[in-house]
């Protein structure tokens, strides 16, 4: 289930920015979690599904 609200293209966006904090951001994960939600004013419980969907859906930078 999507993150009410928000358009498919936002949580590609989220999703990439959560990718990228964690892969090039050199932060735990559960830091860039806090830091990704804060940033686009999310709650933890719609990150976790948005990064479930993008995992889900080899969203990118998974599938470059």
């Amino acid at each position: 289930m999507p993150a009410k609200g928000l358009t498919v293209q936002q949580r590609k966006s989220i999703f990439q920015a959560l990718v990228s904090a964690q892969d090039i951001g050199g932060v735990t994960v559960l830091e860039s979690k806090k830091q990704v939600a804060a940033e686009f004013h999310i709650t933890k419980e719609q990150l976790d599904l948005i990064e479930k969907e993008g995992v889900d859906k080899d969203w990118p930078p998974l599938n470059e």
